[in-house]
Order: structure tokens, then sequence, then C-alpha cells
């Protein structure tokens, strides 16, 4: 990973707040900061916890070179500066592992330090958490409805260069199989896939006009039978045929990109195994979402490529989560405003579950509180966990592989009605104990 500094990836007024209470003499309260989401995003019955390695990496990160200090200098006091050069995080943070579900009120994330060192890493934990979550969130619903079928995250062309390789991430963490981004394979070890598109085919155009078959020979020579070969450049029954022709009945697998992609995966299927090639996959593409892939379940579709919808969220680019203060010298603290209203205190999360691993409720208490016994004939299973004591990172942080065996689980766990993608309750309710 790069070595960046992420100081500057801030809103001003995080470093306007810390220059004031270096000069009032509160920025060394010792203070707790909260990540929750209010509610779900419409139509949504759960959420997935994404991003907080990235977060750890980033709060790692937060130093200020001399060019950091030369940009603030237009806004900031040479006191507040003289703080900056030597900024270390050395607070705690708690929360939820990656690839923990959350929901409405879930203390995702807790930050303790003091104010000074909280309240600048505001909006980079808020970056990455609401974005990452987003995808990885909107990615288990496609791994749901693709009912064990493969996934392929094909989203770079539709988002932002740094934006394509977290949502790669948080898609892998989510369920995807693979991505088509080389840099979070790089990055991360998402696996990477990829073949050729259609401009391979438009390439081998001659005078005697368009030779499909050429460029299928070309492609095996390179990558051999068991490439996919993309067959809908033209004619797909043609494109099918030379296909099977030029590869032989080994051929790895087809993939349609464009049309009623239930009938042509139908059609292709019925082809492909008149030709012999039984054994060769078909991969469909094209604006697919959660809902699309559902209604494709029942065809004789092997695996599917997502791109846009996946990468701004389908209909849900942000998790809406927020960072919240919380307590000030063990003190609770909260906002009354109308409709964002806050609870104060530092908070811990379980979850109780039946003896089938089904999940019934999680539960929500102060900190410094015992959790509460679980109900006659359900389980306990303490959910907040230590991610960073004194700055130094905890051995509890889950690797990607974890968060993604966690994601699987927790898929598993949830009430069938939770995993429903009509609008509904969540799919767990959330009890807050306050004494």
């Amino acid at each position: 990973m790069t070595a960046q500094s992420t100081a500057l990836l801030t809103d001003q007024y995080e470093y306007t707040m810390l220059a004031a209470a270096l000069k009032d003499g509160t920025a060394q309260r010792r203070c707790t900061f909260e990540v929750f989401a209010r509610k779900l995003p419409y139509g949504r019955r759960y959420g997935i916890v994404a991003g907080t390695a990235r977060v750890l990496d980033a709060i790692a990160r937060f130093r200020f070179t001399d060019d950091d200090l030369r940009s603030l200098s237009r806004v900031l006091d040479k006191e507040t500066l003289r703080w900056l050069e030597k900024f270390r995080f050395q607070g705690n943070v708690t929360g939820y592992r990656e690839g923990e579900f959350y929901f409405p009120g879930s203390p995702v994330l807790s930050v303790t330090g003091t104010f000074a060192e909280c309240v600048i890493l505001e909006t980079v934990v808020l970056s990455i958490l609401n974005h990452d979550t987003a995808i990885a969130s909107t990615a288990a619903r496609m791994v749901t409805a693709a009912d064990g079928r493969a996934l392929i995250e094909m989203g770079s062309r539709r988002t932002h260069e740094s934006a394509a390789v977290a949502s790669a991430r948080a898609a892998y963490l989510a369920g995807f199989t693979a991505t088509s981004n080389l840099e979070a394979a790089r990055q991360y070890g998402v696996p990477s896939a990829g073949t050729s598109a259609h401009a391979f085919t438009l390439l081998h155009t001659g005078s005697d006009g368009p030779d499909e078959a050429a460029a299928f020979r070309s492609q095996i020579a390179t990558l051999g039978a068991g490439t996919t070969l993309l067959v809908d450049t033209y004619d797909i029954t043609e494109g099918v045929r030379a296909a099977v022709e030029v590869a032989g009945p080994d051929l790895g697998a087809v993939r349609i990109d464009s049309g009623d992609l239930g009938v042509l995966a139908r059609q292709v299927r019925q082809q492909l195994d008149d030709l012999g090639a039984t054994r060769t996959k078909i991969v469909v593409s094209g604006d697919l979402d959660e809902y699309s892939i559902a209604a494709l379940r029942s065809e004789p579709v092997d695996s599917y490529g997502v791109g846009t919808s996946l990468v701004t969220g389908s209909g849900a680019p942000t998790a809406g989560m927020v960072y919240k203060l919380t307590e000030v010298d063990g003190r609770p603290v909260a906002k009354r405003s109308s409709s964002k209203e806050t609870r104060g205190g530092s908070k811990r999360a379980v979850r109780f579950a039946r003896d089938t691993g089904i999940v019934v409720e999680e539960v929500i208490c102060l900190a410094t509180a015992e959790p509460p016994p679980a109900p006659t004939s359900l389980t306990s299973r303490e959910v907040t966990v230590s991610l960073l004591s004194g700055g130094e990172p905890d051995a509890e942080a889950p690797t990607l592989e974890e968060g993604r065996q966690l994601v699987a689980a927790g898929l598993k766990s949830l009430p069938w009605e939770g995993l429903a993608l009509s609008h509904g309750e969540p799919a767990i309710p959330t009890r807050f104990v306050t004494e």
C-alpha cells in the first residue's frame, strides 16, 4: 500500500475546531466518537461493515508532511500547526469486525482519545466506511440473488479510479469471486479475471469484412481453450458456432453482454450442448443489478459480470453513517436535534441467536456495563472488539479472507425474510439497554 499521508483527506472544519479547542483548553478532554447509521438505505434490511482495515491504515498514515502543513498554514495559526507537526493518533478504537452485519443504531466504530486527536479523523473515517460499506452491502444482496453462482466485479470504468479499487475489495469481501481491476489484485490479493472486449473482435475486420473466427483463434492461441469468448459482437448463434469450431468442445466459457439475457442463455445452452460443448459455461454481463440477477436464477447461467450497479451501490451509494461525539470525560453527551438525536455514552453490542445459529436480536449497552444475559434457549455473542489500543493495532482485526468467511456465515445466520430484496423492516431488531 502507498504510504501517502491521509491528513488532508478531510474537511476544513475539523481543523478549525481543533484550533479553537487548543486555544480554549478543551483539546485534551477525553472523548469518544461513535460511527453509526440512524437507518438503513431504503429497501435494505441489513448492512455489512466494510473498509475497517482501510480505516486503520488511514489512521496509521494520518501524519503531516511539510507540504501538508504549508497548505494548512492558509487557514490555521502557528500554535495549531506546531501541534499537528508531531501528531500521532494514540487513542483506542473499538468496533465491528470487517464483514460483520450491522443494523440501525449499531455502534460500528468507536474512537476514544483526546478531543483533538479524535475530531480530525472524522471525515476520512466516514469517507471510507460510507463508501466501502455501501458497496459491500450491495454486493451481498447480489451474492444472495446469484444463489451460489460466481460473480465478477467489472465496474472500474464506471467510478473514480481510486473508488474502483476500494469497490473491488468490498465486493470480494461480500462474496464476489473476482475483479477485473488489477490494482485491487495487486494491493489486496483479490483474484483477477478478464479476457477480451468487443473491440478485439472488431479489430479482426479485413477487406472481406468481419472475421470473428480469426479473433477467437488469436485469443485461444494466447490464453488457451479454457478462455471465455465474447460471442455477441455480431450474431450470437454464429458466434457460438464459430467459438466451438475454433476452440473445440473444451471451450471454457462464452460471454453474452447484451439482449434478453434469459432467453439468450437458454438458446446458447442448447446450442452448446448440441455442439458437444456440454461443459462450456455461460457468463452474462450488461447492466446487471441484484434484481436482474435474481430474475436469471432459473436460467442456465454460470456466472455474472457486474459493473455500474455495484460500484454505485445499486441506488444506495452511501451507507449514511455519521461520526458523533457521545462521551466527554466519562460523561455521556447527546444531540437533541429533531430527527437527528443521538444516544450518549460509549457502547458495546451483543447479538442473541437460536441454537440453529439464526440471529434474533442485537442488544446495545454502555461499554462500562455488563451486557444482559441471553434469554433461555438463546446464545450470546459479543460483536464489539478492540481494533486499536494506544494507537497500535490489535490481533483481533480479521484479514480480508476472514472477513469473507464472516460475511458468508452472516448470510446464513439471518432469518430468511431478512434476505429478501423487497422493502421491509431490518432483518433483526436493535434494542438499547441504558442501565
